[in-house]
């Protein structure tokens, strides 16, 4: 509420939404004469363009959708029900309607629920039926000639739901209630200063970045040449929230610790200019002297054939500006490449700055690889008296990271979790757990970082590795060498 007045968010053209049906789920930019197929279903958005989020939608003819009325929603069938279904035989001959009817039903446009109603009448068995079966036949038709669409605005909590449903192997097998677990023990809130690894599509990007709110700063850790954001774009975040999203590759971390990274790498906006420059020229100097060649040539055949006609004069000036003009194109592209090179190395720079202040607020890990490595070395980076979490599908990952940890010290307060998460079916004298369930939503470690003594833990470290075999062995092995 801002003033007296509700802000209420629409549909636009150019947003991301998420198309919901029952419990499948998709996201799909929203654009006019774009071809959607979703459920074995085709529409357009259209018509969908300046409703409100959250409205659910029939799909017509053509593909059109139309906004489905409250009034309509209501059960206008009567509640005539039996008391028992045991003289109720599924011989198939109970309903009246044959599938060329409602094949004609359906060519003259008539809306799904009235071809429900129109089932409903024409069975035999449906007023003998229980209440609860009533119900269950009606869900079934409404399912199958009732396509109703919900459009509704992307989530955490909705994309998370939409991965894990169809894509679980992209995000790691991450599940909902786990990503709401990590994003409430790594303490994320505006104002933060946080450091991302994961490979999860950039999902949990995308989760940080919501519950931020566009305040704070975000330094994202990436493997091989760049980071993958596919699930980040389907937030549809407006481009202030990316203004402080910062990248770093996961190759140049040891050599940012090492002290070996330096910004001699990075050349002046001068000297690449010079470089294209000199490109340029050496490509314009290749293309002149291809030129004269080409104009010697042509000279020699004209005075060899004197009867030359003049289309051929014509086609020798249009060769001229075709190369002209791909000679122009060239130093675009070049001019393009270096600029492009240039923004990269500066903005890598800016974050190797970030990571050299070493107070991060939290680190948020989640990735397909060994945690071990990535956590210590990340965990350099990050402020004493700040929360990290690392997820991982599997439990003896965690496990050999937390022995890892215990061993290293410089943290307090690590848990090893797992979440567990059961649906519920919630209906009148029918509430009770689904059938179906989620087997696991993986693991998490998750601790507190304080200050590390490092003549402690280099003691700690040696008399490990002395404690690593008994004294009663060693004295044995010397006997024998004896």
């Amino acid at each position: 509420m801002e003033g007296g007045v509700s802000l209420v968010s629409r549909i636009r053209e150019g947003d991301c939404a998420v198309l919901k049906r029952d419990d499948v789920f998709k996201a799909v930019p929203v654009l006019r004469r774009r071809k959607i197929i979703f459920e074995k279903q085709w529409f357009y958005l259209d018509n969908a363009i300046g409703h409100v989020y959250g409205t659910t939608f029939e799909v017509t003819g053509g593909g059109n959708l139309q906004p489905k009325r409250e009034a309509e929603e209501t059960n206008k069938e009567t509640k005539e029900a039996g008391t028992d279904n045991r003289n109720i035989v599924a011989d198939g001959a109970s309903q009246k309607l044959t599938q060329d009817d409602i094949k004609a039903l359906k060519d003259k446009g008539v809306k799904g629920q009235e071809i429900v109603q129109q089932l409903i009448e024409n069975s035999t068995t449906f007023r003998d039926k229980t209440e609860f079966s009533q119900d269950k036949y009606i869900k079934k038709k409404k399912k199958k000639y009732e396509v109703l669409i919900t459009i509704v605005k992307p989530s955490t909590r909705i994309l998370s739901t939409m991965y894990y449903a169809r894509e679980p192997g992209k995000i790691n097998y991450l599940r909902y209630d786990t990503l709401a677990q990590m994003l409430t023990l790594g303490n994320i809130r505006a104002g933060n200063k946080m450091i991302v690894m994961e490979t999860c599509a950039g999902l949990v990007l995308g989760a940080v970045m919501e519950r931020m709110g566009g305040y704070g700063s975000i330094i994202q850790m990436y493997p091989g040449r760049g980071p993958v954001r596919a699930a980040t774009s389907c937030f549809g975040f407006p481009k202030v929230f990316f203004d402080n999203l910062h990248e770093f590759p996961l190759s140049e971390v040891n050599s940012l610790l090492s002290g070996t990274f330096s910004t001699e790498t990075l050349p002046s906006e001068p000297e690449d200019n010079a470089i294209m420059e000199e490109e340029s020229n050496a490509l314009t100097d290749e293309k002149q002297t291809s030129l004269q060649e080409t104009e010697e040539e042509s000279t020699t055949e004209a005075a060899m054939e004197i009867n030359q006609p003049e289309e051929q004069e014509t086609m020798d000036i249009n060769a001229e500006d075709v190369e002209h003009k791909e000679n122009k194109e060239n130093k675009e592209n070049v001019q393009e490449k270096q600029r492009k090179q240039w923004e990269r190395r500066k903005k890598l720079l800016e974050t190797a700055a970030l990571l050299r202040e070493k107070n991060a607020d939290g680190l948020i890990v989640a990735s397909k690889f060994h945690p071990t490595p990535l956590l210590l070395a990340l965990l350099e980076f990050v402020a004493p008296s700040r929360p990290f979490v690392v997820y991982c599908q599997y439990k003896e990952p965690l496990v050999e990271c937390y022995t890892k940890l215990r061993e290293r010290g410089g943290v307090i307060n690590l848990k090893l979790s797992e979440t567990w998460l059961r649906n519920y079916q919630v209906l009148p004298d029918r509430s009770h757990p689904k059938l179906t369930m989620s087997g696991g939503g993986g693991y998490l470690l998750s601790g507190i970082t304080v200050v590390l003594d490092k003549d402690k833990s280099d003691s700690s470290n040696l008399e490990a590795l002395k404690m690593e075999e008994p004294s009663s062995k060693r004295c044995k092995v010397q006997d024998l060498h004896c």
